[in-house]
């Protein structure tokens, strides 16, 4: 990937281990709910990352576009599905998402993605 992609997911890893480490049965339970919705169902694990990347940029969270984009990568996402995704982020969201849309595509960009 690249520096920067390593390095969130160096933070998120050690953060997330901290977090764990307290001990808290409601984080647990939490953590594992997170964990346990993205996993294939119904809907298959792509298109679970690609609904959670969507909300993400609607909600304007680049942490999270940035865990979901790597994710899409990890499971085979095209260049089409995320320009689709961006697409419907930025008419249910409206302009205030386009600095999160632009994040999104840094990201994708820098993990290496094709167009």
């Amino acid at each position: 990937m690249n520096q920067r992609v390593d390095e969130f997911n160096e933070y998120r890893s050690r953060m997330n281990d901290r977090i764990l480490r307290a001990e808290n049965v409601g984080i647990k339970r939490f953590f594992n709910l997170d964990s346990a919705a993205y996993q294939d169902g119904a809907l298959p694990a792509k298109t679970k990352e690609l609904l959670g990347l969507c909300a993400s940029a609607v909600l304007r969270c680049n942490d999270c576009i940035t865990y979901h984009v790597i994710q899409c990568k990890k499971l085979g996402v095209t260049a089409q599905e995320f320009d689709e995704t961006m697409n419907i982020a930025l008419v249910v969201g409206g302009s205030i998402t386009i600095p999160h849309v632009r994040k999104a595509y840094e990201i994708w960009d820098e993990t290496g993605f094709e167009k």
